[in-house]
């Protein structure tokens, strides 16, 4: 079962509207969702909730350490609560998945994403869940680091949102532990929507 539900980022005014920071945008829309308010936490250096689902606490982390230091975040919280790696799930921006798709991934490496990196670090293991959420790709590789801070464009700006709209309700089979029902639910794409003439 999923204990702490990490959402990747960068703070700040001018990156919060990036593709970089889908994993924020994924957090802050489950803490709406479970009516919880992110606060600030300097031992943790992040934004904290906690929540309770059946009786099991769960926590919701928003590094504020930058990406490249989000496992000093991740670290801390987890090493406190004694929470172990295949009880986390980070939430992050995938470039390799198109803009509409969420995908749900455990352990293996971490693909050039610096978040990621940090956290392996930091853990000891890549035994962790990922969600991982479609960006799309600039189509050449020179322009990756542009284009994950840079603000989407409209139409891949609500694919992203309604993919994590979508994703979320999952949440409830991932805190009970039910992984294969959740990654199932996150895979299933929606159907299109039939225009009536």
């Amino acid at each position: 079962m999923i204990k702490l539900f990490v959402g990747l980022g960068n703070p700040g005014f001018e990156y919060e509207n990036t593709r970089h920071n889908a994993g924020f945008w994924w957090l802050e829309a489950l803490a709406a969702k479970q009516k919880l308010t992110l606060n600030s936490d300097r031992a943790y250096k992040g934004l904290v909730a906690r929540g309770n689902s059946s009786g099991q606490a769960f926590w919701l982390l928003e590094p504020q350490t930058f990406m490249n230091l989000s496992g000093q975040s991740v670290g801390a919280l987890a090493n406190f609560y004694k929470i172990k790696p295949e009880e986390i799930m980070v939430v992050h921006d995938e470039l390799d998945i198109p803009p509409g798709q969420t995908k749900v991934k455990f352990g293996g490496g971490h693909a050039g994403h610096n978040g990621l990196r940090d956290i392996h670090a930091k853990l000891g293991s890549s035994d962790y869940w990922r969600l991982r959420i479609g960006i799309g790709h600039p189509g050449i590789r020179e322009e990756v680091i542009n284009w994950v801070l840079q603000k989407p464009m409209a139409e891949h700006r609500e694919a992203i949102h309604a993919s994590i709209a979508r994703s979320l309700d999952a949440v409830p089979l991932l805190l009970s532990g039910d992984m294969a029902a959740a990654t199932k639910l996150i895979h299933t794409k929606p159907k299109p929507a039939v225009v009536k003439a």
